[in-house]
């Protein structure tokens, strides 16, 4: 039985929603970090295609001229969305596994339950990519001084709609609505807690950028000896750490997300209340 007290009974603060966050960490990495890995792994094959042929992510120039010359590639730009697909994917076995451990399930069926819901996924990213859209349209079809206002008052909303609907992908995921549901029951749970879940991400950021840091500077030197100077074993090092780390903080982010959403049920919907009554009947 999960010894993890989730959903939590009460309203958390936001030291106990991180701590929460870090209690499902632990409880499940292990048993989470195949799916993980998959995830990080699918993520990266555009970039495992270019760096198999040899070249690298600005091969044939620099900034913008070297991503054109990729998008023209149709294996790189066919191997960028199977990656986004099965990020997506896996992501959602990992949150669905962790839900499930923490319940008191083993999580067996995480995988194709994420799979009948990759549609519905597919879809709520969809959604988000039109809205920032529509965000930034009227900036693109001005100019001067007007334009970049536009833009300015685009970056303030994205800031706000970021945290509004940062609780869309797992309700979908956990409560099977909609991607457009998902949205607004995202945004109407965040409504009010915009600060502190701020907050609460600005500090699981801050904690991921240090562990990153510091293990990517241990990876950086060992890569420097192992390798000597042999820059094609440095991108190689440097793309196999890159996946470590991703795999072990894939977790964390479904952990933090699970712990945010029970947090705003109990906040807005009164799960606490809808417990209490089922633990007395």
């Amino acid at each position: 039985m999960s010894t993890v007290p989730y959903p939590p009974q009460r309203q958390l603060s936001v030291g106990e929603v991180l701590d929460l966050s870090f209690r499902i960490y632990r409880a499940t990495l292990v048993r989470c970090l195949l799916f993980a890995t998959c995830g990080v792994i699918g993520g990266q094959l555009a970039g495992i295609y270019v760096l198999v042929k040899g070249g690298t992510m600005a091969r044939g120039g620099g900034g913008v001229t070297g991503m054109v010359v990729q998008l023209r590639d149709p294996t790189f730009v066919t191997l960028y969305f199977v990656g986004l697909v099965l990020t997506l994917l896996f992501y959602a076995a990992v949150l669905l596994r962790q839900r499930a451990i923490i319940s008191g399930g083993t999580g067996a069926d995480a995988l194709p339950a994420a799979l009948r819901r990759l549609p519905a996924l597919i879809g709520l990213l969809l959604l988000v990519i039109i809205g920032l859209g529509v965000c930034f349209l009227p900036g693109a079809v001005t100019g001067g001084a007007v334009r970049a206002l536009l833009f300015a008052a685009a970056v303030l909303v994205l800031c706000y709609a970021v945290v509004a609907i940062s609780c869309a992908q797992t309700i979908l995921l956990i409560d099977g609505e909609g991607p457009a549901n998902s949205l607004a029951r995202s945004w109407r749970l965040t409504t009010g807690s915009f600060w502190r879940l701020s907050l609460i991400y600005t500090v699981a950021l801050i904690i991921l950028i240090a562990l990153y840091a510091v293990i990517g500077a241990m990876a950086g030197f060992l890569a420097a000896v192992v390798a000597h100077g042999d820059l094609a074993m440095v991108t190689a090092f440097t793309q196999v750490i890159g996946i470590i780390l991703g795999a072990l903080a894939t977790p964390f982010y479904a952990a933090l997300a699970l712990a945010v959403l029970a947090d705003l049920k109990v906040r807005k919907e009164g799960a606490d209340l809808a417990q209490r009554i089922s633990a007395t009947a």
